[in-house]
């Protein structure tokens, strides 16, 4: 049996909206309700101290004008014991001369000493295990002006607390219904807010294959950066794609003429089985293979180059004196095999000249002005790997041959894809330099082409400080 499946909800930013606010308000919500209560309870506290106070003056009036004896009229305990709303249960009458005459022995004075007719002493007390809340005071009797009566009444919290409470339902029933009415609006609010995506929405889903920007004045600000980089992605894409129609386009019309060469030394070859007419129609073949082999390489090689932007590759510091030599040495037998002469000039490597670069594309580089030499000089010629310091602080590294050169207005055009110098003899695609061109752009180096002073052309790749795109 398979484990339930766990089904998990989309992000929306509708409910992530939601929840930022909800979860804000309703912590806001408790704790004006904390602050709420503890403000009425206070305002019921002061509101029951002044009666509490009123009554005790009131009731002491009235006693100390009533002439005592040994205990309290049936009248005066009647105005003590009578309360209507059950809210003061609690009081006592006491006599310095004749101790309790009324009420609860149990409920305390206050410790301090009373002030005779001053205002009543409020404090809170125990009675019956109950916390009460009690005022005091003190006044003469007016049948003996030596006899001090004592008059307490006391109330239990109950009647402060429950005020409290009611007020804090009101006020929070109040305030919900205000908060609810507050995510009423921020719900429309959101809703009514992400309408305006709604163009943009529709124009994506009108489109088809476009790959245009999809940026317009009706974009909101706050999705400028997506869109943006939308747009940008589409830009990749187009180039992406450019450069796959101009691979196949560039292969189609590079391969077309070798392939066609081998078809017809292919039917050569059957037509005729003489040995001498087999042994020329294979090494034609041998030659149009590695041919067509040469020209992939560079078609790839070149569409590798132009297919990353300028900083997306990996860069490391790489030190040109090490480099160069070990890659000029792997093209000497290639050389000797052509009748050129290789060599190198350049400091040595306690001298170190660094750039920022990619090895794999640098090596690239040199195998195509390397190639190009060789290829071009001819036979008996002379090929020199250059490499030297710039007082600018960047490093120069040259190839530089003794070959037939190009005619000087031909110059500008050497890094153009397919293009050959005219009455040139030997076999190319026409890609080497154009793909020295592209490695030279994604390192911020510049490619100048020189003419030597009586024949050959110097290929010279200029590169920047490394420290200045550290």
């Amino acid at each position: 049996m398979s484990p339930p499946r766990v089904v998990r909800l989309r992000p929306s930013l509708r409910r992530r909206l939601l929840i930022f606010l909800l979860i804000p308000m309703a912590a806001l919500l408790l704790l004006d309700a904390m602050l709420t209560y503890g403000v009425a309870l206070s305002y019921a506290n002061r509101v029951h101290d002044h009666d509490l106070s009123d009554d005790a003056l009131t009731l002491a009036t009235m006693l100390s004008n009533d002439a005592l004896g040994s205990e309290l009229s049936p009248q005066a305990k009647f105005l003590l014991e009578y309360d209507p709303d059950n809210s003061r249960g609690y009081f006592s009458v006491r006599s310095a001369k004749r101790g309790l005459l009324a009420g609860s022995g149990r409920l305390e004075s206050p410790v301090e000493t009373l002030e005779q007719n001053a205002k009543p002493t409020l404090y809170d007390t125990q009675l019956d295990n109950h916390e009460v809340r009690a005022a005091t005071v003190q006044r003469t009797s007016q049948s003996d002006p030596s006899d001090m009566l004592m008059i307490t009444v006391a109330e239990t919290f109950r009647d402060r607390h429950q005020q409290a409470r009611e007020i804090l339902v009101l006020a929070t029933i109040m305030q919900t219904l205000l908060i609810l009415s507050l995510l009423s609006l921020v719900w429309f609010g959101v809703n009514h807010g992400l309408r305006v995506l709604n163009p943009l929405t529709e124009r994506l889903a009108r489109r088809s294959h476009e790959l245009t920007p999809i940026g317009g004045p009706d974009v909101p600000q706050e999705i400028l950066p997506l869109t943006r980089t939308i747009d940008a992605l589409f830009a990749r894409l187009r180039s992406m794609l450019a450069l796959h129609d101009r691979f196949i386009a560039d292969a189609a019309h590079q391969l077309r003429t070798p392939l066609a060469g081998l078809s017809l030394h292919v039917d050569r070859a059957l037509a005729d089985s003489r040995p001498e007419t087999m042994a020329d129609a294979l090494s034609h073949i041998h030659r149009l293979t590695q041919r067509a082999a040469r020209t992939s390489s560079q078609l790839l090689a070149l569409t590798r180059a132009q297919a990353s932007p300028v900083d997306s590759i990996d860069r490391d510091l790489l030190d040109l004196t090490r480099l160069i030599p070990e890659a000029v040495s792997l093209r000497v037998h290639e050389a000797l095999s052509a009748g050129v002469d290789l060599g190198y000039q350049g400091p040595s490597s306690r001298q170190p000249l660094c750039i920022l670069g990619d090895v794999a594309s640098l090596q690239d580089l040199l195998d195509n002005l390397i190639d190009n030499s060789i290829r071009y000089a001819g036979r008996g010629s002379t090929v020199t790997v250059n490499l030297y310091a710039h007082p600018d602080g960047g490093s120069r590294l040259s190839v530089e041959d003794n070959g037939p050169g190009v005619p000087p207005e031909l110059l500008p055009r050497l890094s153009e894809r397919f293009f050959r110098a005219p009455g040139s003899n030997e076999e190319g695609s026409g890609l080497g330099l154009a793909i020295v061109q592209r490695i030279a752009e994604r390192h911020h180096a510049e490619v100048v082409y020189r003419l030597g002073e009586k024949r050959g052309l110097t290929v010279e790749v200029r590169f920047p400080p490394a420290a200045k795109r550290d």
